[in-house]
């Protein structure tokens, strides 16, 4: 008996590395604000001109660890992705956008190592790439959404 590997049986795990990667990316930045004190990026973020620092970082690091949680799971992901996908541009805008947009800018190779630069707007274009492709084509297999309740009359939930 021969395994069915078509393309559209393997094509139902596609949406697995997304999961992983923008799930543990949005938990490891929610955990490195958290690390370096929720009151220095509310400073950062007064310095950039944001309106109200203290309660948008909390709302981001709350946003970035429970929504990549969800990302990470498969749950709620169309719900999760629109406040995640709200902070990324107000990462761009303010963080981001003078630096162009390649996310990787090797300044020097020296004899303690590559130097860097500031990054770009890349990754956070990849970020919201990849958030749309969940919502639209599903979290896959092993995901949350599959033992949550279904709504009568949701085409998402029989899409999962």
């Amino acid at each position: 008996m021969r395994p069915d590997f078509t393309v559209s049986t393997l094509r139902r795990w596609s949406a697995i590395p997304l999961r992983l990667i923008v799930g543990y990316g949005f938990i490891a930045h929610g955990y490195a604000k958290v690390a370096n004190g929720p009151d220095h990026f509310a400073a950062s973020l007064q310095a950039l001109g944001v309106p109200v620092p203290t309660v948008l970082a909390w709302a981001t690091i709350g946003f970035e660890l429970l929504g990549g949680l969800a990302v990470l799971l498969g749950a709620y992901l169309p719900l999760i992705s629109l406040p995640l996908a709200v902070i990324l541009p107000g990462a761009v805008i303010t963080v981001h956008l003078p630096y162009g947009f390649s996310s990787i800018k090797l300044r020097a190779v020296t004899p303690a190592g590559p130097e860097f630069g500031p990054p770009g707007y890349e990754t956070d274009l990849l970020y919201l790439a990849a958030l749309a492709t969940l919502v639209l084509g599903g979290p896959g297999p092993l995901s949350m959404a599959l033992t949550m309740p279904r709504r009568r009359g949701s085409g998402a939930a029989e899409d999962a």
